[in-house]
């Protein structure tokens, strides 16, 4: 079984773990298979004199080992495949380099732009080799699992060169802080764990720890290998993705083992290692290559690996023009999904709905893909083909190439959430793997996020496989989805109070015996062919406006479910930058508007109603004056010092390079800090701080999350608690003024007084 791929000298090492466990009943270690005869290619499409011409070009090339033709399609809307030129090369290095000078020397040279097209140039090396051989990047289904060890280092630790501070699987590896003994416990955890799966806090850390193994005369050695130590990849870099920064950090790779840094993993923050090996087979990208791809990377291997199956190669610096229409049809098809605003307030019996998966399902109902939608083989009308509504782009009724990778993906969540839902502790088999329901929740969470990507990925110029006259049709399905489901629930009795692409909230309407909630979803689904499912009841939702406005926010409401749960979604307590301080008040204020409301989770969802007998399950008579009163408490807390400065540790993502802020922002001053420390922070990357005096200038405005503060700045922690107290009190009418009325009763308006 494969555990691990890596490239040693431009050769593929495969590192195998015999099925067969050792004398003593524990798993046989991996070892290494050397491919030394593998040779990457990459294609080129184009006029036969010209693949004849550049085949002659290349043979001067000495990291091109030889040429061949090979039939293979240009586009998944091709009938018939067509002659193209095979160039093989001596390592993945060399591909790019090749393709680089095929386009730039020989082409530009010789032919028009465009003349020629490259296939398959950039690809990760170890996902090429997969795709290239059938190797299986994770163990098939039925074998042992993978076996992990997580080692994690403060950043404090790792700035000062520091191991003394290891943990191994959370406990400290060495309780005095002693390098030496931190260095040696790790080393026996991995003779013992013989991991398969490294999980590390940040990659920097790999390197570090050897180093000091050095310095210190410890034998260590991360990996399966005795002669062959960490080696980097790629660098650390910045990039701008959808108007945000991020921050990529940089790789490395361990002989045998797989590395996931879950400083860079997305899809470990909520798939775990059971969604990460889920995605690892279904797209047969190796298990490091998945863990540190974004969800568009992931769904992009996919979808490479089943057009492979087709006989279609993933294009190089892909252009499908957008195809001409009218202005009328641009003017109707460039939307996005139905937005209706909220009616701002306190409602009480209400009904939300939510289109599951709603995007690929419109592509799997409605066979939206590259090639089908106006695709050249059909004509407006002709018997046997869809339209798009409002655009009337026909949609050929030949199977589909999106709707067949992402079907998979929607049925394997819906087992996954189904398993979770039923409350059974035995394991069941989800996409190859037998997990128990918390891995099938992963594997659910996992999938999800890739389904979220896969909508905007057919708008995205760069997409391997995208097409805008797909992204359109998606849009306009999934409009009229939205808008059969409003005028279903208003023609049932009930009124829309809110309405946001994929999910609509309903009360019944006072004059009318409405149907019932469920048996109009029922029908909706079966009209649209989409399922359209009954997500919550609430008791009551409070839909909050915009701030310094009525106009209600799309994103931001709370309510409590009939469950008994609160749900909270968008306000300060979801917020990725609110301390921890003010997001426990807030849950508490919201709380306190209904006493037998239960408190929320982290995820802003909770269990079970703390109920005692028949309990009011209405608001409190008073609700706003009610979460005042718990704001004043919280605001007495503050100005006595009595709040723990760790839950007021404020994190945000730094938009700008340290040397690039030209104001004296917090953020500008704990880059200083962090600068100061030794620690490297670039654009796109965390930073966490304690505001300790917001008057000063610079870096002591703040201190790191790893200084010891000493004491805080109260006053600029109190805006903030406000802020949130408004979220809470704002749809029952009030403003800050009323709150700033309330807290002085009287006597003073000023809230430095608490």
């Amino acid at each position: 079984m494969t555990v691990a791929i890596e490239f040693v000298d431009g050769a593929p090492v495969v590192w195998e773990r015999p099925a067969d466990a050792t004398p003593s009943g524990e798993p046989a270690t991996a070892v290494p298979r050397r491919d030394p005869d593998y040779e990457p290619a990459f294609l080129v499409a184009g006029p036969s004199r010209a693949r004849a011409r550049l085949a002659d070009w290349l043979a001067g090339d000495d990291r091109v080992t030889g040429t061949a033709t090979r039939r293979r399609y240009r586009s998944l809307a091709d009938r018939e495949s067509e002659r193209m030129l095979r160039v093989r090369v001596r390592e993945p290095d060399a591909v790019r380099a090749v393709a680089r000078r095929v386009r730039g020397g020989f082409e530009r040279a010789h032919y028009a732009p465009g003349t020629l097209r490259l296939f398959d140039v950039d690809l990760d090396p170890t996902f090429r080799y997969c795709l290239d051989t059938g190797a299986r990047p994770v163990p098939d289904a039925g074998d042992a699992d993978l076996t992990t060890l997580r080692v994690d280092l403060p950043e404090d630790a790792l700035a000062a060169g520091d191991a003394g501070a290891l943990r191994i699987g959370g406990d400290p590896a060495a309780p005095d802080g002693d390098e030496r003994a931190a260095i040696e416990t790790l080393r026996a955890g991995l003779d013992r764990r013989d991991p398969d799966v490294l999980v590390v806090s940040g990659g920097d850390l790999l390197p570090l720890v050897a180093e000091r193994a050095d310095d210190l005369g410890v034998s260590f050695r991360w990996g399966r290998h005795p002669d062959r130590r960490v080696r980097q990849v790629a660098g650390a870099n910045s990039y701008e993705s959808y108007g945000r920064v991020g921050f990529s950090p940089a790789r490395y790779v361990v002989p045998g083992r797989a590395v996931v840094d879950q400083s860079g993993s997305f899809l470990w923050g909520d798939g775990r290692l059971e969604g990460l090996v889920y995605f690892a087979r279904r797209s047969r990208r190796p298990l490091q290559a998945t863990a540190r791809a974004s969800i568009g990377g992931v769904l992009t291997s996919m979808q490479v690996y089943h057009a492979r199956g087709r006989g279609v190669h993933a294009p190089w610096r892909p252009w499908t023009p957008e195809r001409f229409k009218p202005l009328s049809t641009l003017h109707d098809a460039d939307r996005g999904g139905v937005t209706l605003s909220p009616r701002v307030g306190v409602h009480e019996d209400v009904v939300e709905v939510d289109f599951a998966s709603l995007y690929p399902a419109v592509i799997r109902a409605h066979n939206v893909s590259p090639e089908t939608v106006r695709c050249d083989c059909c004509r407006d009308g002709d018997p046997g083909t869809g339209s798009v509504p409002n655009l009337g782009y026909r949609v050929c009724d030949r199977e589909g190439f999106l709707p067949g990778v992402l079907g998979r993906l929607l049925d394997d969540r819906a087992t996954a959430k189904a398993f979770v839902a039923g409350g059974d502790d035995t394991r069941r088999r989800i996409g190859g793997d037998a997990v128990d329901p918390a891995g099938a929740g992963r594997i659910a969470d996992a999938i999800k996020w890739v389904l979220v990507s896969c909508f905007g990925y057919q708008g995205y110029r760069n997409a391997k496989f995208g097409r805008i006259e797909c992204h359109e049709a998606i849009n306009a399905h999934a409009r009229e989805a939205l808008l059969d489901a409003k005028a279903a629930f208003e023609a049932g009795g009930w009124r829309v109070l809110h309405a946001i692409v994929d999910s609509v909230w309903v009360a019944r309407d006072d004059d009318r015996d409405p149907v019932p909630a469920r048996e109009l979803a029922a029908d909706v689904s079966d009209a649209v062919g989409v399922p359209l499912e009954f997500e919550a009841r609430y008791d009551w939702v409070c839909f909050v406006p915009k701030r310094d406005s009525r106009a209600g926010a799309l994103t931001k409401y709370f309510g409590r479910r009939a469950d008994g749960g609160v749900r909270v979604r968008g306000i300060e307590c979801r917020q990725r930058s609110t301390t921890a301080f003010v997001a426990d008040a807030q849950r508490e204020m919201i709380r306190a508007l209904d006493g037998t409301a239960q408190a929320t989770n982290a995820e802003g969802d909770a269990g079970t109603a703390s109920t005692d007998g028949d309990a009011d399950s209405g608001l409190v008579e008073d609700p706003p004056a009610a979460a005042c009163r718990v704001l004043a408490e919280r605001l007495r807390d503050l100005r006595a010092g009595a709040v723990d400065p760790a839950d007021l540790v404020v994190r945000t993502r730094a938009s700008k390079d340290p040397e690039a802020y030209d104001r004296d922002t917090t953020t500008a001053a704990a880059l200083a800090r962090y600068e100061r420390a030794g620690v490297d922070r670039s654009a796109g990357q965390t930073v966490a701080y304690v505001v300790v005096d917001d008057d000063a200038r610079g870096a002591g405005r703040v201190r790191l999350d790893f200084e010891d503060p000493g004491s805080y700045d109260a006053d600029a922690y109190r805006e903030r608690l406000l802020r949130a107290a408004l979220s809470v009190v704002s749809p029952f009418g009030w403003d800050r003024e009323d709150v700033t009325a309330f807290l002085a009763d009287g006597r003073n308006a000023r809230l430095s007084a608490y």
